[in-house]
């Protein structure tokens, strides 16, 4: 059975004003993005770039050795950390000593990003858990939603300070089934299992069974690299200060809202994620005058 959801408007999200007048990048967050196996750093380096321009005063990029020095070129507002790598896959066990400082000073981690093992996911979570600040809100994405049913001890751990942004196949994996049939009530158990907020398709639910919907989007945000912009979105709400069902609906309301001008101006399945980020900063504008 669905929850009953509240829209979310514009006039939800002013009443939900965070931080815009910090007096320096510090007092705007540190968003640590841990992500990007070689093959795949632009996943990390989107994200990245999304915080930013959702407000996040501080960056840094945690992806596999081999890409470390392109992804700081391409993305030149950030820092980057090199993650050891074995037989050219990121070697999971080894990610917390490599961090260092980097996972002690963060205030938002986003996990997943441009990873491609699970296994070696698995591994990094583990690596870094007792290492996340208590105070630091963590979003997780791709491949760190699919191992975190085998992950038992991030439950507790992370429990009220979590964002998960499955698709439809990730939300099976999260409740350990073959298919979800009902996606509402399938994200609220999400929820209250992990004691997370989920944004999934425009709904975000609360453990406590609140949601909401965002009433924009379209067809065209299925598309590569679009969860990684939903991610970072989330993740730069929560530098600043937000809450997680804040954060939430701040950051897919503007992933949704920016999607649906690209549709108007580019057609309805001809835009890029990377596009998104360039249609953000108007809507972003507009509700915070």
């Amino acid at each position: 059975m669905s929850t009953r959801a509240e829209l979310v408007t514009p006039a939800l999200l002013r009443s939900w004003q965070v931080s815009r007048d910090a007096e320096g990048k510090d007092d705007r967050g540190t968003v640590l993005v841990i992500g990007g196996a070689r093959r795949t750093p632009g996943a990390a380096i989107l994200t990245g770039r999304t915080a930013l321009r959702a407000g996040a005063g501080r960056l840094t990029l945690a992806v596999a050795e081999a890409a470390a020095v392109a992804s700081a070129v391409s993305l030149p507002e950030c820092g980057t950390v090199g993650l050891p790598e074995k037989g050219q896959r990121i070697e999971g066990s080894a990610a917390a000593d490599a961090l260092g400082t980097d996972l002690e000073t963060a205030d938002v981690l986003v996990v997943g990003p441009g990873l491609d093992n699970a296994e070696d996911t698995a591994d990094l979570l583990r690596s870094i858990s007792s290492g996340i600040p208590q105070e630091a809100s963590v979003v997780l994405d791709a491949y760190a939603l699919g191992v975190l049913p085998g992950l038992p001890e991030l439950g507790g751990l992370l429990a009220g300070r979590l964002v998960l942004t499955p698709n439809r196949t990730e939300a099976a994996r999260l409740l350990e089934v073959d298919e979800v049939e009902d996606a509402d009530a399938a994200a609220l158990e999400i929820a209250r299992r992990y004691g997370a907020v989920v944004t999934s398709k425009g709904r975000i639910t609360a453990p406590d069974g609140r949601a909401w919907e965002v009433p924009a989007g379209n067809p065209g945000l299925a598309t590569s690299g679009s969860g990684d912009v939903l991610a970072g979105s989330v993740a730069g709400f929560l530098a600043r200060g937000a809450t997680p069902d804040q954060a939430a609906c701040w950051g897919t309301y503007l992933h949704a809202a920016a999607g649906d001008r690209l549709s108007s101006s580019k057609g309805p399945l001809s835009f890029l994620a990377s596009e998104l980020l360039e249609a953000m900063p108007q809507v972003m504008t507009e509700l915070t005058v």
